[in-house]
């Protein structure tokens, strides 16, 4: 029997690393016909032009023409979102090397911040005592000015904060979302909203 209806859900941000996107790698597509899905999935939407990133905005009326191209007579029913962002990222090769030399970072950064953390806890949150201390432990002087310590420490926790709050693309996996965790959430369907809103009025958006 031939199906007279097809479902597409298209979220509002979708990554992809190949340059000819199909639409089975953008949308979820459901029918009765199974034949016929795998057929639409296997459309090509899109091929990259270039060797570089892109952010491309697209409208759900370029899919459903694409589709209909092929089955005029279907009705197809989008569940999901009216415009959509898709990012190209080039594939990089792996690179296990980079994979441990990351993994011994975060370890040395968790093991000295956790280190920090209980000492100024100790002396009642005085980080200028810690930092006199460890002074003194290293050089075997009491220093009666601000020192590298102090530099890097003032450096380092706008950089800290800068470079957590720009993970937005990180994943994981919590059963229960923390407050950033959603914050950040918010924040990217803002930047979604924004770089479709942009490309419609700049007349980049994709039909």
């Amino acid at each position: 029997m031939k199906a007279d209806v097809v479902y597409i859900k298209i979220d509002q941000n979708v990554q992809v690393s190949n340059k000819k996107i199909l639409l089975q790698d953008i949308a979820e597509i459901y029918s009765p016909d199974n034949n016929m899905v795998k057929e639409i999935g296997s459309t090509v939407l899109y091929t990259v032009k270039g060797n570089k990133n892109e952010i491309l905005a697209f409208s759900v009326m370029k899919v459903i023409g694409i589709i209909q191209k092929s089955y005029p007579d279907i009705t197809i029913q989008n569940i999901g979102e009216p415009e959509f962002i898709v990012e190209y990222k080039m594939p990089e090769p792996d690179k296990k090397w980079l994979e441990y030399i990351k993994l011994v970072f975060v370890s040395l950064i968790v093991f000295f911040g956790s280190a920090f953390t209980i000492m100024t806890f100790n002396t009642d949150v005085s980080v200028g005592d810690v930092f006199n201390d460890f002074y003194y432990l290293v050089t075997g002087v009491h220093k009666s000015d601000g020192s590298i310590l102090e530099i890097a420490y003032s450096i380092g926790i706008p950089v800290g904060i800068l470079g957590f709050y720009n993970h937005f693309k990180s994943t994981k996996v919590h059963d229960d979302p923390t407050p950033l965790h959603m914050e950040m959430r918010t924040f990217e369907e803002d930047l979604n909203k924004t770089l479709i809103a942009d490309s419609s009025r700049e007349g980049k958006m994709i039909k």
